[in-house]
Parts: structure tokens; C-alpha cells; sequence
């Protein structure tokens, strides 16, 4: 795994946790929310290439 995609994620959750304070601290918290769902898809599609990784190094190594 390469340090600039944990870089990555770590600059997605600062944006999205300090988008989440300002939206809720205004009071438009279901903006917040979905601010954070959005985080949270968009750091998990970051992650899908890292998974298939995974899983064929998994299944090169059980002969699979």
C-alpha cells in the first residue's frame, strides 16, 4: 500500500470533518450528514482497487 493513498485519506477526512463542523455549527445538519456519507463513498472507492489486490493475492496464494 502506498503512503500517498493513506495521504489521501487522511486529507479526505479532515475536509469532511471540518465541512461537517461548519454545516452542523450553522444548523443545516442534514447538509452535514450527507456531506459525510459522501466522504465516506468516496474513500471507500478509493479503497476498491486496494481490496482486488487483496483478494487475488489471496487467491494466488491458495491456488485458486
Amino acid at each position: 500500500m502506498n503512503v500517498s493513498l493513506v495521504l489521501k485519506m487522511a486529507g479526505i477526512g479532515l475536509i469532511v470533518s471540518v465541512a461537517h463542523q461548519i454545516l452542523s455549527k450553522s444548523g443545516r445538519d442534514e447538509q452535514a450528514m450527507l456531506v459525510t456519507v459522501a466522504g465516506v463513498v468516496i474513500a471507500m472507492l478509493m479503497l476498491t482497487g486496494e481490496i482486488a489486490s487483496l483478494l487475488q493475492s489471496i487467491r494466488n496464494a491458495f491456488g485458486i
